[in-house]
C-alpha cells in the first residue's frame, strides 16, 4: 500500500527522543512488552536525548510504504524502529515514522545526482500495536563531511514530535563498505567521533545491528512526548 502522508504542525518544543537502554545498548524492537517490564523494574531506563538537525535533504509528504529501495542496490537492511511513550515507556500505536538516507554512492533522492527521483530511500511507516515500524532498505552510503546515518522524523497526532538521526558503528560501516557497491568509494572521510552532529547526542542514536543472511537487521527504540 502506498499513499502520501501529510506533514502537519510544527516541531514540538518539548519533543524529544528517548532511547531505552541497559548499559548503553538499545532496547530491541519486537521486545516492547519485555522491555517495558524491564523499565518498570529499573533494569532499563528511558534516557532523554537531544533533537538532531533535519539537514538539507528532507522532502515532505513521502509515501506510506515498507520497501523504500526503488531498485537501488546495497547491503539489505531491515530497519526496525519501536516508538515508545516517553512518560510510560509503553508502545505508541499509529505513530508515523518518516525516514530518508543516502544511497551507496552517497546521493539523496531529489538532490544533486539523485535529482531525477524524489522517492528512493525515503518513506513512512505507521507503528503497529507494539509500537513497531519496519522498513526494507539498504545500508546507507556516506557523503563528504558526515558519518554514516539515517534521518528520522516521528509524527504523532499530526505533529512532528521528534527529528533526529540514527547512526551506525564505525567498525560495522568499514566492514560493509569492503563489498560492492560501496567498495569503490572506500570508507567515510569522517568517523562518528569526528561528526559535528554525532558529538552533540548522536551516541544515544546508535542502532543495534545484527547480521542476517546476506544483509542486516537494525533495531532501535525511541521514546517521544505525545
Amino acid at each position: 500500500m502506498e499513499e502520501p502522508i501529510t506533514r502537519r504542525g510544527s516541531l514540538a518544543k518539548l519533543g524529544g527522543l528517548v532511547v531505552a537502554a541497559a548499559g548503553g545498548g538499545s532496547l530491541f524492537a519486537g521486545r516492547a512488552e519485555g522491555g517495558n517490564k524491564a523499565i518498570e523494574t529499573g533494569a532499563v531506563q528511558c534516557v532523554l536525548t537531544p533533537e538532531l538537525t533535519e539537514g538539507p535533504y528532507y522532502i515532505a509528504n513521502e509515501k506510506l510504504r515498507r520497501d523504500i529501495r526503488d531498485g537501488h542496490h546495497g547491503a539489505p537492511l531491515s530497519l526496525r524502529v519501536t516508538i515508545l511513550d516517553a512518560s510510560t515507556c509503553k508502545p505508541v500505536k499509529g505513530a508515523a515514522v518518516d525516514i530518508w538516507h543516502a544511497d551507496a554512492a552517497g546521493n539523496y533522492s531529489g538532490f544533486g545526482a539523485g535529482a531525477s527521483s524524489r522517492t528512493f530511500l525515503r518513506g513512512v511507516q505507521k507503528t503497529d500495536k507494539n509500537g513497531l515500524a519496519v522498513f526494507t532498505t539498504i545500508y546507507p552510503g556516506w557523503y563528504r563531511g558526515r558519518a554514516v546515518h539515517i534521518h528520522v522524523k516521528v509524527h504523532v497526532g499530526g505533529d512532528v514530535v521528534h527529528t533526529g538521526q540514527i547512526f551506525f558503528s564505525d567498525a560495522l560501516s568499514e566492514s560493509v563498505y569492503r563489498s560492492a557497491p560501496y567498495a569503490t568509494r572506500g570508507n567515510p572521510d569522517v568517523t562518528n567521533a569526528q561528526d559535528m552532529i554525532f558529538v552533540n547526542g548522536g551516541k544515544r542514536g546508535l542502532m543495534t545491528v545484527k547480521k542476517s543472511g546476506a544483509g542486516y537487521v537494525g533495531s532501535i527504540a525511541m521514546g517521544v512526548h505525545k
